[in-house]
């Protein structure tokens, strides 16, 4: 048995440092990442460990936490991996040796960061590369630590297995309802991990003691011992910076005796803890101090009244019935009163041509009305029944659910997913988008909601019901990829399609046929009357995805003034013909003449 073993089961629990990594990035500037400070400033780092030694922890941790390859080579930094691994240990033994305390060196090895897709084949041996030059160095065990996925924390503690044999500290980070990503709670999450062989289990980061202490008594169900390692609270961002809240050192020592009532055999801090909560959990122990007051573990829930979901939109029900479906597409203000627009989808909706408005979100990047909200308005104030796009350009995933459960709640049923243009073509040239996600996430993302989940698979409140929609194009140049991307949409959830502009009917059946020979959504043609021959060949060679054929082309530039009437003609031929390969079609509107779709009717 290794000497961690031997203290982990017998003594009082064991103290471990706190925010190594807040602390550095506080004292050295410009660092990239806290791990850069190994080798730009080698003495802070050493100072940081040596104060937490001082404080009384008997377990410190390298500075090496983002120290795996592919985070490091975001930041340039990859071809310094072994060297800022093996600094990292070597700095926190120099530490050790410094003070001439009998601690621990922990080797910290956190996630890989965001991956669009986990695969255990790929990321698996990034773990235990590092491992091995952790173990090379002369760390004592590792904490494995600030995972909030339980998936990949597996992955992580098995390559890790596979590459040492040294004791291992699981560590995942809870929610304020003790759950992780895919709504797995602390419970389910120990029994998964005390599988694996590992020294101790337990959590770490996350918002702070109290949510600690509720993973704590969740996880000790396996009879592991137990580490709590949280941060000193909820981080806030003051002038760019990020500051903790003045949590005091008594405070952080009743949260170290409930955790160790609760299990605990580790107990230390993440981040904005200090040497000053560390010296008082020292001095709680080594005092033998109970607990003097609860720590609040619960919260009183509110019981909440579900609505009954409507569980079919009107655009769902039209194409169940095989109506024809007509949608007239509108761009929302730049201002912040909506009667224009309403007006115009009330005289749309009067007409009797078209049953629904499908509403743009941003177009061109440029800033307008919120697609979702002015959706809403036009639905209650009108009663004809919108599509909003949604595109994940401009907010976070969390923004999105936010706004989309909202427009649900005002009774928003259909969605069309779109990427969205790029910001640097619209009012905004010096910005970036956000894209967390891009519209096939924006599909997973209405799909998990519809099955009362949010983005992260933890559950809400009640299921939402979406009709949920996505574009193709196809008169893509690049007719493969649009053909991968658009079933990579279906496998998300789509339910039904709206094409880019189409200006030729040969090309949907070009795009069926390569599809397999039929639709397997409804679908709705985009529509596009042209009014001149300037405007076709703006479109034709200044619009990405759209394709103008030499036919109208050449048909627009031979009708000189009669241009309005040709460009109505054509597009009524385009609408005949998708009356046999589609389920409807969606008008786009001559520009600034929203009501001008109408003329496509007449």
């Amino acid at each position: 048995m290794s000497r961690f073993l031997d203290r982990l089961a017998s003594g009082p629990p064991l103290v471990a440092d706190g925010g190594t990594g807040a602390l550095l990035s506080g004292a050295v500037h410009g660092l990239r990442c806290p791990e850069e400070a190994n080798l730009r400033s080698p003495e802070s780092v050493v100072a940081v460990h040596t104060s937490y030694i001082a404080a009384g922890a008997e377990l410190i941790e390298t500075n090496t936490f983002a120290a795996n390859r592919r985070k490091l080579a975001r930041l340039m930094l990859d071809d310094s991996f072994e060297e800022i691994n093996s600094a990292g240990v070597r700095l926190a033994r120099e530490a050790r040796e410094v003070t001439g305390r009998d601690v621990f060196v922990a080797g910290s090895i956190g996630p890989l960061g965001e991956l669009e897709v986990f695969d255990p084949a790929e990321h698996g041996p990034l773990y235990a590369e590092q491992a091995r030059v952790l173990e090379g160095r002369g760390v004592d065990l590792f904490m494995v630590e600030t995972f909030f996925d339980l998936e990949e924390l597996v992955v992580a503690v098995e390559a890790v297995r596979g590459a040492s044999s040294l004791p291992i500290v699981a560590l995942l980070t809870f929610d304020d309802e003790a759950e992780i990503t895919g709504g797995v709670g602390a419970t389910a999450a120990a029994e998964r991990l005390a599988a694996l062989g590992v020294a101790a289990i337990g959590t770490n980061h996350g918002a702070g003691p109290t949510v600690a202490l509720r993973a704590l008594r969740g996880m000790r169900g396996p009879g592991l011992p137990l580490a709590a390692l949280p941060n000193i609270g909820l981080a806030s961002v003051v002038g760019g910076r990020v500051v903790y809240p003045h949590s005091t050192p008594d405070y952080f020592a009743e949260f170290a005796v409930q955790a160790v009532g609760l299990g605990a055999r580790i107990v230390g801090g993440c981040c904005g803890t200090t040497p000053a909560q560390i010296a008082a959990v020292r001095a709680a122990f080594e005092a033998g101090r109970a607990p003097r007051a609860a720590i609040e573990v619960d919260e009183p829930e509110v019981a909440l009244t579900v609505a009954r979901q409507e569980p079919e939109s009107g655009l769902a029900r039209a194409f169940r019935e095989g109506e024809w479906v007509v949608s007239v597409e509108l761009d929302p203000p730049k201002g912040g009163s909506l009667e224009g627009l309403i007006d115009v989808a009330r005289a749309i909706h009067a007409s009797g041509h078209a049953g629904f408005v499908d509403v743009n979100d941003n177009p061109m990047a440029r800033a307008r009305m919120n697609a979702l909200m002015t959706s809403a308005t036009l639905q209650r104030e009108t009663g004809i029944e919108a599509i909003p796009h949604v595109t994940p350009r401009d907010t976070t995933v969390m923004g999105l659910e936010g706004v989309l459960l909202g427009a649900h709640a005002e009774g928003i049923r259909n969605v069309l997913a779109v990427t969205g243009d790029p910001p640097h073509v619209g009012d905004y040239p010096g910005s970036r988008g956000v894209y967390e996600v891009d519209s096939i996430g924006v599909v997973q993302l209405l799909a998990g909601l519809n099955r009362g989940e949010d983005y992260v698979g933890k559950g809400l409140d009640a299921p939402t019901s979406f009709f949920i929609g996505v574009a193709v194009n196809p008169s893509a140049a690049d007719l493969e990829l649009e053909l991968e991307r658009f079933r990579r949409k279906l496998d998300a959830g789509a339910e039904f399609a709206m094409t880019q502009a189409l200006f030729e009917i040969e090309l949907l059946d070009r795009f069926v046929e390569r599809l397999g020979g039929e639709w397997p959504i409804p679908v709705l043609v985009g529509v596009w009357p042209l009014r001149s021959h300037a405007m076709a060949l703006r479109l034709h060679n200044e619009v990405p995805g759209i394709s103008v054929p030499d036919e109208v082309l050449g048909a627009l530039g031979d009708a000189g003034p009669d241009a309005p009437s040709v460009g109505l003609e054509l597009a009524r031929e385009l609408v005949e013909g998708s009356r046999s390969r589609a389920q409807g079609i969606y008008v786009i509107p001559p520009f600034k003449q929203p009501l001008g779709a109408l003329d496509l009717f007449r």
